[in-house]
């Protein structure tokens, strides 16, 4: 049997499979892609907010880094590889580098947008995990925009005068 190839019987279609693995693959290229500009932002932030941003940047992009292996095994358990690449993420994230070093308001600025796109992102996923019945990939995908919603609130909050 080791060669065997068993068919997973999960009660989700391999067709509905397939299209919530695409779903959360994009999900998984701008989690990883905000990841890793929260870790720029947290290494290269200067000015009188440093030490806030750079401890609340640190809490955010660690949070990330658990988030997608969360979502890497959410796609893997309906049988699908998970893209890990950054010539895949570039393809598939809706979120930007950031070009240069940002003075410390923009860099809160673009996080927020990224926080908001990961959230239209997960948001988007939703009628196909819905049309499986998948419930598992429902409760991540809940988990995920509200940390970003309350991420997102909280960084609007620090360029409010």
């Amino acid at each position: 049997m080791a060669n065997s190839h068993l068919p997973i019987d999960i009660g989700i279609t391999e067709g509905d499979r397939k299209q919530i693995a695409e779903g959360l693959s994009h999900l998984l290229a701008d989690s990883y892609t905000l990841y890793l500009k929260t870790h720029n932002f947290h290494w290269n932030v200067t000015g009188p907010m440093f030490q806030t941003l750079h401890l609340m940047f640190e809490t955010q992009y660690n949070e990330l880094a658990l988030a997608v292996d969360l979502i890497a095994e959410r796609i893997r358990s309906l049988g699908h590889f998970a893209p890990g690449s950054y010539a895949e993420y570039s393809t598939l994230s809706s979120i930007k580098e950031a070009k240069g070093v940002p003075a410390a308001k923009d860099m809160i600025a673009q996080l927020v947008q990224g926080h908001e796109a990961v959230v239209k992102t997960a948001r988007g996923i939703y009628p196909a995990v819905e049309k499986g019945h998948d419930e598992a990939s429902a409760d991540l995908l809940t988990q995920r925009i509200q940390l970003h919603e309350k991420t997102a609130w909280m960084l609007r909050s620090l360029l409010e005068s």
